[in-house]
């Protein structure tokens, strides 16, 4: 579902992704860990779209991400580490905005059932902008499942959100992949990707350094502690 293939960004004489290279098939979940600066959001960036790659050839749904932007990118959903609600929109205007940019069919029942899965049952008529860091990355997560993508990303989605809501959001990504979406999820929680993911891909300084099982990348050890090897300066 996900296709990644020799990817590169330079910022100048900055190589912020190195040649890297990754798949990820429907009903997985990959886990893309590194320290900041890694080179982790760049690479969400670049292969939601957003950013163009330097190089390197990225595919969605066997869609090229550059030559069928439209279809790979209606495949998709970014949710980015800070949401940035529209100020003056409800949480359910966000949620009919976003169906009408997908065509999403019966939106509001959609909808509802969104605010109801993300208990935002309460904030429905409530403004972006007076929303707290956790509402507004709850509504976040809910317009982008709303047009139930393949390919989803999530960039640190539980910052900001309490215990409660941390079991919600783990929940709801492991049902979208026991579904057949193709997940990748970048968090500096490494028990809780060693818990949730499938696969775990390690990046240092833009540069794969570690891709495989979970089992397969911490063998006798903890994730933690392949994470510190293989990130060592």
């Amino acid at each position: 579902m996900i296709a990644v293939e020799g990817l590169n960004k330079l910022y100048g004489a900055v190589h912020a992704v190195h040649d890297l290279s990754f798949d990820v098939k429907p009903g997985e979940i990959l886990g893309l860990v590194g320290p900041n600066g890694a080179g982790k959001t760049t690479t969400l960036r670049i292969i939601s779209g957003i950013l163009p790659a330097t190089s390197g050839r990225v595919a969605i749904g066997g869609f090229d991400l550059e030559s069928r932007a439209v279809d790979a990118k209606a495949l998709l959903a970014y949710v980015p580490d800070m949401a940035k609600p529209f100020e003056n929109l409800t949480v359910m205007e966000h949620l009919r905005f976003t169906a009408a940019l997908y065509r999403v069919p019966d939106p509001d029942a959609r909808a509802q059932r969104l605010i109801e899965e993300f208990e935002l049952t309460g904030k429905k008529d409530t403004p972006g902008g007076e929303l707290s860091h956790g509402m507004k990355q709850k509504l976040a997560v809910c317009c982008a499942y709303l047009h139930d993508p393949k390919a989803i990303f999530l960039d640190e989605p539980l910052t900001g959100l309490d215990p409660r809501a941390i079991r919600t959001m783990i929940d709801s990504i492991r049902a979208r992949a026991a579904a057949g979406a193709a997940v990748i999820l970048s968090s500096h929680l490494l028990e809780m990707v060693e818990r949730v993911c499938s696969r775990v891909l390690i990046v240092h300084k833009g540069r794969r350094v570690a891709h495989g099982t979970v089992d397969e990348v911490r063998k006798d050890a903890t994730l933690e502690q392949v994470f510190l090897e293989a990130t060592q300066e």
